[in-house]
């Protein structure tokens, strides 16, 4: 009897210490289980958009309200800074139109290029005429041009001719000696100055090119009626006969560099400075509203990147399996990176434009590059919230799935592009203005694969050697079919089959990564109340 009682009571031992490592075994099992589970509902808060945040745990949506606000702004800060560029270009130009008018005898307006001349007489005569323009300017023009004074003394306008060295041409005999150094050689004439005794002759033969410099000044007032503070203008202004090509035609242009400042002395009735307190308080605001946006996103971004490495970290741990990289780029928000830039250049942008303003920095093109830029990506950025609906995020799904194929095509399909760029510079350049340099080529080549201009494109081929005009047929043929017939068409259907391959994952509901599949077994819905139980995230490092 003692031996069956002690057999008894080491079986029933036995079988509490076996039920107790069950119980404990399955306990681990749950914990293991519960924490899996807050993890894959935090992955699927963390992919929230801003609605379902709201009704997952009532966070307002900060973010979505800023960018709302940013859109406004900083548009209206474009419209408001665009006005003003507008006036200051609009000046400039109607000024160079002026000084073609003024100092180019019988200018008309033409086409850039078109003004030359071809004989001596000619060119003596203009020469002279641009010299007794200058000295009767004050006489001559209705705008308010004066010249530059440097110390009180006006400063003269500068009639620089650029030759050979030395030379000596005799086509007849098929003979030429020359000296490829360059000289220069100028004069000045004063305003007021009489050209009685001004000697001045050219060798044209050697002769370059003739540059005339003249440096006149003027106030752009048009900025008044928009309570903005006139500035001043220096034109420097270059006259060029250019005769390098010394085929017989000298073409003349007129070039002008300006220089914006603020003006030494004003005074404006009713305005009691020069700067205007309500715009500098909106573009401050403005400045504000986007540092806080780019502070909110950037934390945001490097919220995703923790996340990403934690989730790398318990996949390989759980699943002992490798997150694919397409897998870990999904956590780092592209919408989130496109505000970041967009905010800092809106903020380089703005401290460019209160600068501007206050007349301590005359930059209107860098700052007109960087808003522009940043109104458009705040722009571009509006098909984020598009994204929330669904039948507008099946197109920002396409978009981005078929990115890297589109850009693998593109990269195909541009080396084709170029040979035909470069074929087409060298051989029809000569005879077609459209093809006169690489850049006029690219131009040309891609309004033909949109279908623009095309026959005034093969038109202008029909007067040149036959071997050309032949070769020129055979080009333009295969271009157009090439490209317009199996180029585009390939790169449609690329687009079209990711939209198919999208819309079937969509209606079949099917995870197209881990991570995704990961996520849809959480089966909890934002209105559940169940993410409102994590205060603080769980650690999810566990083996």
């Amino acid at each position: 009897i003692t031996l069956s009682g002690i057999f008894l009571s080491d079986c029933m031992s036995e079988e509490r210490r076996l039920n107790g490592h069950c119980r404990w075994s399955a306990h681990t099992q749950n914990l293991e289980s519960k924490m899996v589970e807050e993890f894959r509902r935090r992955l699927k808060y963390f992919f929230m958009n801003p609605c379902e945040k709201y009704k997952a745990r009532g966070r307002k949506p900060w973010k979505l309200m800023l960018q709302i606000l940013k859109i406004a702004i900083i548009t209206a800060q474009l419209v408001s800074f665009g006005l003003s560029n507008e006036m200051m270009v609009t000046f400039k130009d109607e000024n160079l139109m002026t000084f073609r008018h003024l100092f180019l005898k019988g200018y008309k307006d033409q086409r850039q290029g078109n003004y030359a001349l071809y004989t001596k007489t000619d060119v003596y005569d203009h020469i002279y005429f641009i010299i007794n323009r200058y000295i009767n300017l004050q006489n001559l023009t209705v705008g308010n041009l004066a010249y530059e004074k440097l110390k009180g003394v006006s400063t003269p306008l500068s009639v620089c001719q650029v030759f050979y060295r030395n030379s000596c041409i005799d086509p007849g005999n098929e003979t030429f000696n020359i000296d490829p150094h360059i000289d220069e050689d100028c004069i000045s004439i004063h305003p007021m100055q009489t050209l009685d005794n001004m000697n001045f002759s050219l060798d044209f033969k050697r002769l370059l090119s003739v540059n005339i410099y003249l440096t006149l000044k003027t106030i752009n007032l048009q900025t008044v009626r928009h309570h903005e503070l006139p500035d001043c203008y220096d034109f420097h202004i270059t006259i060029i006969f250019d005769n390098h090509a010394h085929s017989g035609k000298i073409k003349v242009d007129v070039e002008n560099n300006v220089t914006i400042y603020e003006c030494r002395d004003w005074n404006i009735e009713g305005s009691s400075g020069k700067i205007d307190y309500p715009l500098l308080l909106f573009d401050s605001v403005v400045i504000l509203a986007c540092f806080t946006s780019l502070i909110l996103c950037t934390r945001s971004v490097i919220n995703g990147v923790q996340l990403q490495f934690e989730f790398n970290i318990f996949f390989h741990a759980y699943y002992k399996k490798v997150v694919s990289w397409s897998d870990r780029m999904e956590f780092i928000n592209g919408w989130y990176i496109l505000i970041i830039v967009s905010d800092t250049l809106t903020i380089a942008g703005s401290a460019l434009k209160i600068g501007i303003q206050s007349k301590f920095l005359t930059n209107y093109d860098v700052c007109s590059i960087l808003l522009g830029t940043a109104t458009m990506l705040v722009w571009i950025g509006v098909i984020r919230y598009l994204g929330f609906f669904k039948k507008y995020n099946i197109l920002i799904l396409t978009l981005r799935a078929a990115f890297p194929n589109v850009i693998r095509f593109c990269c195909c399909a541009a080396m084709i592009y170029l040979g035909y760029c470069f074929c087409g510079w060298i051989v029809l350049g000569p005879y077609h203005d459209k093809f006169r340099t690489l850049d006029k080529v690219t131009e040309c080549l891609f309004s033909l694969i949109n279908g623009d201009d095309m026959y005034a494109t093969f038109l202008k081929m029909r007067d040149k050697s036959y071997m050309v005009w032949l070769f020129s047929r055979l080009y333009l043929y295969t271009f157009i079919s090439l490209f317009i017939y199996m180029v585009l068409s390939l790169f449609i259907a690329l687009i079209t089959d990711t939209y198919e391959t999208i819309k079937h994952n969509q209606q079949e509901k099917v995870p197209v990564s881990q991570l995704q599949a990961f996520i849809a077994e959480c089966r909890d819905q934002p209105e559940s109340g169940r993410y409102q139980i994590d205060k603080e995230p769980p650690s999810c490092c566990f083996g």
